[in-house]
């Protein structure tokens, strides 16, 4: 009877478990399957635009595997895009163009799915570019290649920290770059509009850039060049010859304070020692008995005090310390000097190797 209850009971957990036991079973089967053979794209496309100028959005759809990091990077893109999972497996993200980005209707996009260790690829079979929208061919570029335009925003003053904002118009989807006499190198000037470069340049402790210092600008692409040279000064509503050379000094300063500093030596042994022997025998003469005794001690005791302050005021010295002020850098430097340098707070010097001039 017993038995036939147990029995009984078993068979009706089995009964209610079933269901939990088989899930279990599947989900576990699922996981294997899923680690066997990894992540999945089953679709990747993009919304077409009509033109791949700066500031447009470049939309991008993924499916595939759920619960996965879904990237994608396109050729000519300065930076790679992050798809969001907005339901499970699919992902989605939107790329803006920026002005230092290259992307053109036949960049290739690439999309990774990342699920633990493993990793999907797929490549975009669709252009960026709509089917109707007006495409420029590589050749056509190369050879309407131009600058139309070449412009400056000058600056009153060409000394350091101050600025040149420099346009030019040409053929657009290039590389405009600008080179300047007396600065080192080339800087670039970023497509802010279809066919319009802009940029500033910050001049430099180490540039000597004069008003009429030559400006190139060159525009690049499939491997062919233009050129424009700059036709009007660098200064601000000045003239090419205005007596404005700016003047560059990276040793020259200010002197800011004069400090006198005066050292005090200490009274060694030989200094105490003779004054407590002076100071002895004056005190021996003094009285007599035990009276003679107590002023011979405390002629020592003076004398030698006596003694340590003559040999303080032997070795007491005066030195003097210059503070001065670069003038490009504002940075000081201390500057010292046995003797008084003859220098006061104003003057306008020169520090070389750590010798002080006075700027002529």
């Amino acid at each position: 009877m017993v038995f036939s209850k147990l029995l009984q009971a078993a068979f009706a957990a089995a009964i209610m478990l079933g269901p939990v036991l088989t899930g279990s079973a599947t989900a576990q089967a699922q996981q294997s399957q899923n680690r066997a053979y990894g992540p999945v794209i089953n679709g990747f496309n993009v919304e077409e635009v009509r033109r791949l100028t700066p500031g447009v959005e470049l939309h991008f759809d993924l499916y595939g595997s759920p619960g996965g990091i879904a990237t994608l990077r396109i050729d000519g893109a300065t930076r790679n895009l992050n798809l969001t999972e907005v339901e499970p497996g699919q992902y989605t993200g939107t790329y803006t163009i920026g002005t230092h980005d290259r992307i053109r209707p036949e960049s290739g996009v690439t999309a990774n799915l990342r699920l633990g260790n493993q990793v999907a690829t797929s490549l975009l079979s669709e252009s960026l570019l709509q089917p109707n929208a007006p495409r420029q061919q590589r050749g056509q570029l190369a050879t309407n290649l131009a600058i139309e335009r070449f412009n400056v925003q000058g600056s009153p003053d060409l000394s350091p920290g101050n600025e040149l904002r420099f346009t030019v118009f040409g053929t657009p989807g290039g590389r405009a770059e600008v080179a300047i006499a007396g600065a080192r190198g080339v800087f670039f000037l970023p497509e802010v509009r279809p066919g319009e470069y802009d940029g500033v340049y910050t001049i430099r402790n180490a540039d000597r850039i004069a008003p009429d210092s030559r400006v190139t600008a060159t525009i690049r692409a499939n491997g062919r060049t233009t050129t424009s040279v700059l036709g009007r000064p660098l200064l601000a509503g000045g003239r090419v010859d205005a007596p404005r050379q700016a003047r560059y000094c990276t040793n020259c300063a200010t002197v800011e304070a004069v400090n006198v500093i005066e050292v005090s030596g200490n009274g060694n042994y030989l200094g105490t020692a003779g004054g407590a022997v002076i100071g002895g025998l004056l005190g021996s003469q003094v009285g007599s008995g035990s009276g003679r005794t107590a002023a011979t001690v405390a002629g020592a005791v003076a004398g030698g005090l006596a003694g340590r302050n003559v040999q303080r005021n032997m070795n007491r010295s005066q030195r003097y310390e210059v503070v001065v002020r670069y003038a490009t850098s504002g940075a000081t430097q201390t500057l010292q000097f046995e003797n008084d340098p003859g220098f006061r707070q104003g003057d306008r010097v020169r520090v070389n190797n750590g010798v002080l001039s006075r700027d002529q």
